[in-house]
């Protein structure tokens, strides 16, 4: 599984097994196996910090969790393509322009790292754009830092122009697609194999982690509602209904 942070493992595990109305689930021994997690002390110590940060909540039974709207939205700052299964897009492009010297190549990796779930797309040389709020968790990111300096960000609408163009050139549709054709050819032989159901389930869920790290979650007002990628999403729910049964 492509995520070592146990907090992302815990909101992600919550996510993914819970859906968009966020209803309570036990982090059972299935639900470890799949996202590798272990009820140790130190498992116990991040769920009590996620509580207490209101990421996450407890369920009416003992053992059971449900992911908060706070939850939801750090999550979507790493999986970007959840935000728009459960929020609508307000139609507003963000740009966000950073030119950091390259003797300050540290802060310039850093941010880099920091920004890396957030949907952006490269639109022209120093240039990023996204159709996610993501500007006031900029601001509070580089508020009186160093890079907060070199940093110019702006809300605008789309006047005219190719938007299907313009979505290529940026996120690289087509490869998108291709890639996620491809894990659909992994899912089908991961069910096609003799393996036990939770084995299976845990392959699948591995592959498509793989692949909503590359998916900037372009809302359906720009990709479509056939997009691929919410094809994706309904494929592994009735993959999950069929392998945690």
């Amino acid at each position: 599984m492509g995520v070592k942070e146990r907090r992302t493992k815990i909101l992600l595990s919550l996510f993914m097994i819970a859906g968009v109305d966020f209803s309570a689930i036990s982090l059972d021994e299935k639900i470890q196996k799949v996202f590798d997690l272990t009820l140790n002390q130190k498992t116990r110590g991040t769920i009590s910090g996620l509580i207490k940060e209101k990421m996450i909540e407890k369920g009416e039974k003992d053992g059971q969790y449900r992911l908060t709207n706070e939850g939801f939205t750090s999550l979507s700052l790493e999986f970007p393509f959840f935000r728009f299964l459960q929020d609508k897009w307000d139609g507003k492009w963000r740009v966000i322009s950073y030119e950091i010297p390259e003797k300050k190549r540290e802060i310039r990796d850093r941010l880099r790292r920091e920004m890396q779930g957030w949907g952006l797309g490269p639109w022209h040389r120093s240039f990023w754009l996204t159709p996610h709020p993501i500007l006031p968790t900029l601001k509070t990111l580089t508020d009186q830092k160093e890079e907060e300096k070199y940093i110019q960000a702006f809300e605008a609408d789309h006047t005219f122009g190719d938007r299907t163009i313009l979505i290529e050139k940026v996120w690289g549709k087509a490869n998108l697609d291709k890639q996620y054709r491809d894990l659909f050819k992994k899912w089908h032989d991961v069910l096609s194999s003799s393996e036990e159901k939770l084995d299976k389930f845990k392959k699948v869920v591995s592959y498509y982690i793989d692949i909503l790290r590359q998916d900037p979650g372009l809302p359906k007002e720009l990709v479509g509602e056939t997009w691929i990628g919410f094809e994706g999403w309904n494929i592994f729910k009735e993959i999950k209904g069929i392998l945690l049964n």
